[in-house]
């Protein structure tokens, strides 16, 4: 098949999960001999004097990267008209992509890539399949109080009900989109979030050296890692560490991740008194992350939003003991008491409860980890991923949906 991917980050830019995802599934479709063009963007920031657009074959994949349009639009200040002139730019792209080459199926990553998706897939009257990898109500709580959300969440009605084929990447998810958008469960399928294989030992001297530079003291050492953004929960975390102090004391926190939610981290840690015992690292590069990961007593992952949850994977991949909340993907992703153990999204109690678990039974930690690690080749590799992604597209057929009016907007919580 022929196969065009649109989607707003694609290594070397990533901003969060999803660019990993888009570029584990292109390469792993391609390796199953199908044909693939990734249609994405330049860096934000730039423009077409500094970073024009580019038409280049890495890994098996046509990638052709678009460069930013002239006017003076910023992600974070005009996120709406940023993304229209990044679909326009796409749009003009796509077009002159098929004058010498025509897709089987579109494939449509989240809302930002809907407008020029439409577009092409209304243009060359092909299937247009989309995956959702996380809704605007779901990251805010079900609230939808501000115009820019009520913006995002009708464009991502929009995706949903025009595509030909949904995807979401956990039955969480499926329950989610299905609900919000008016649509029937059973018209989406659920292709979980695979994890690359790479080399994940550590030296035992490195994974040493690596506690000793976090933790001189000795003490455990806890590891979050994700973007810093409110529903990651790391403010919850961070209100539990006096407790798992008190019982287990010179425990030190390490938060590797950058996000808009850091500097308020900061002021929590301060308020609570465990400024002094929480490192915020930053961005790790590859190797930093998997020596942490190794060095790791326990990693927790305190999400009061999780689409699916990928960390969750890369700390089991990298053999680390895991705390997770149950929120969304989390909870298919974790067995709770077999690959790691679990808590409700924001119960401060029974996360300190969990992690205090971990650090009393070192070996039932390792035996939930091992656990994990043994799980993945099961039920998260890409090769299995992509041919059940194949599937849908094979699948998929162009459906005539007449004209779509504007969503309701719910006025109070969308999930009530």
């Amino acid at each position: 098949m022929r196969v065009l991917m649109l989607s707003w980050e694609y290594p070397p830019v990533i901003v969060g999960g999803l660019g990993r995802h888009v570029h584990a599934l292109a390469t792993q479709v391609a390796a199953q001999g199908h044909e693939v063009v990734v249609l994405c963007r330049q860096q934000a920031g730039t423009d077409a004097s500094t970073h024009p657009t580019t038409d280049e074959v890495s890994e098996g994949v046509r990638v052709i990267r678009v460069a930013e349009d002239p006017p003076h639009l910023v992600f974070e200040r005009d996120l709406v008209a940023w993304t229209l002139a990044m679909g326009h730019a796409m749009v003009r792209a796509g077009l002159a992509l098929l004058d010498e080459w025509s897709p089987d199926v579109i494939h449509a990553h989240d809302w930002l890539v809907t407008h020029p998706a439409v577009a092409l897939a209304d243009h060359t009257r092909k299937p247009l399949v989309a995956t959702i990898h996380a809704t605007e109500a779901g990251r805010h709580s079900g609230w939808l109080s501000h115009p820019l959300n009520q913006q995002v969440h009708s464009v991502e009605w929009w995706l949903a009900n025009r595509a030909d084929a949904l995807v979401t990447c956990s039955a969480a998810m499926r329950t989610e989109v299905a609900f919000l958008f008016d649509l029937d469960p059973a018209d989406i399928t659920v292709i979980h979030n695979g994890i690359s294989q790479r080399s994940w030992r550590v030296p035992a001297a490195t994974v040493r050296a690596t506690h000793e530079q976090y933790n001189p003291g000795g003490g455990p050492m806890l590891l979050f890692f994700g973007r810093l953004e409110w529903e990651k929960g790391v403010q919850d975390l961070i209100a539990a560490l006096p407790r798992i102090r008190r019982s287990h004391p010179g425990t030190r926190l390490v938060v590797a991740g950058k996000g808009i939610h850091g500097p308020q981290l900061i002021e929590d840690a301060r308020k609570a008194r465990v400024k002094r015992s929480v490192d915020f690292v930053g961005h790790l590069t590859d190797d930093q992350l998997v020596a942490a990961l190794a060095a790791a007593d326990v990693v927790v992952l305190p999400s009061k939003y999780e689409p699916f949850g990928i960390v969750a994977l890369e700390a089991a991949a990298a053999g680390a003991p895991l705390v997770a909340s149950t929120a969304g993907g989390l909870g298919e992703v974790v067995i709770d008491g077999e690959t790691g153990l679990s808590f409700p999204p924001g119960d401060i109690d029974g996360m300190t409860a969990a992690v205090r678990a971990v650090l009393d039974d070192p070996a039932a930690a390792k035996r939930r980890a091992k656990a994990a690690k043994a799980r993945l080749s099961s039920d998260f590799d890409w090769a299995h991923i992509a041919a059940s992604t194949i599937d849908v597209y094979a699948s998929a057929q162009v459906c005539d949906r007449g004209p779509l009016g504007r969503p309701k907007i719910a006025t109070g919580n969308a999930f009530s």
